[in-house]
């Protein structure tokens, strides 16, 4: 089969590119920008390093925005989309070109994410999102648990394998399609997709260019919009960015470094870490 791997980082350069000029534009019409301070770089920096790792730095950056009081909450989403896209990207490009996946898994799981993330903007977000939450908390905790008990050889379970075929492709994809589509929620795909693909005998470094291929699509797209409306913050933005570059690289290497064992154990961590944060949202909305 004609590898898909020179296509999908065709489409990826030429999206980013696109949000890139929309991004530019929108200082050319005099949206606030500025070189960003150290603590912006560092916030993108760190962010972005853990966000490489799986864990997601939606839920850590915006928690220091609010407590630093640094970027408006209106503004929140937008600084988040903007700042993030062009790390997310290069997530993409490290992980496609250097981790091994399956190139039919790879072709059909990638384009179908970002349409969910890109439908879930308008259909997903529709839904309760406390209950979404609370469900999803629980089933990440009860992934988790069930990750270590395979992890620890209690159970058999997982696996080493480089892609899906037959129904369990089909199974594969369309979850993808979902986990994606709850981004709209505020719901990061990561940590579900590791614990799913890797119970469904994936080897989980190569759940990897999948999610990051997903997401990388998605982001641009949606900082494309609020690059033309001006709702983001532009010096926080450009810190996420600038200071997420290095951290993207960094943590990259860790995850293609790690033996397999203690990229499993990653995952639990991962997806125990995403489902106690979720926990904790959707039970201090009820309050």
């Amino acid at each position: 089969m004609l590898s898909p791997i020179p296509i999908l980082l065709t489409g990826l350069a030429l999206v980013t590119l696109w949000f890139v000029i929309a991004w530019w534009r929108s200082a050319r019409r005099g949206h606030p920008h500025g070189w960003p301070s150290p603590l912006q770089l560092a916030i993108g920096a760190i962010g972005l390093f853990f966000d490489t790792l799986g864990i997601g730095n939606y839920a850590p950056t915006t928690a220091t925005f609010r407590f630093t009081k640094m970027v408006r909450d209106e503004w929140i989403p937008g600084t988040l989309n903007v700042g993030s896209s062009v790390p997310v990207a290069l997530e993409a490009f490290a992980f496609v070109t250097a981790i091994a996946v399956d190139p039919l898994t790879l072709a059909l799981m990638v384009p179908v994410g970002a349409l969910g993330g890109y439908v879930g903007a308008g259909v997903v977000s529709r839904l309760p999102r406390r209950r979404v939450q609370l469900g999803m908390a629980i089933a990440l905790v009860v992934g988790a648990i069930f990750m270590t008990v395979t992890n620890l050889q209690w159970i058999p379970g997982g696996g080493d394998a480089i892609g899906f075929s037959g129904p369990t492709l089909v199974a594969a994809t369309l979850l993808n399609f979902g986990f994606c589509a709850l981004n709209a929620l505020g719901i990061g795909s990561y940590a579900p997709s590791l614990i799913v693909f890797s119970l469904l005998g994936m080897n989980p470094r190569s759940a990897f260019p999948i999610m990051m291929g997903s997401a990388a699509y998605g982001l641009p797209l949606a900082g494309i919009k609020f690059a033309r409306t001006d709702k983001y913050d532009g010096r926080a933005a450009l810190g996420m960015a600038l200071g997420g570059i290095p951290g993207v690289l960094v943590a990259a290497y860790v995850v293609k470094s790690l033996p397999l064992e203690a990229i499993r154990w990653l995952v639990v961590i991962v997806v125990l870490y995403a489902g106690l944060s979720l926990l904790r949202t959707a039970t201090a909305k009820q309050r």
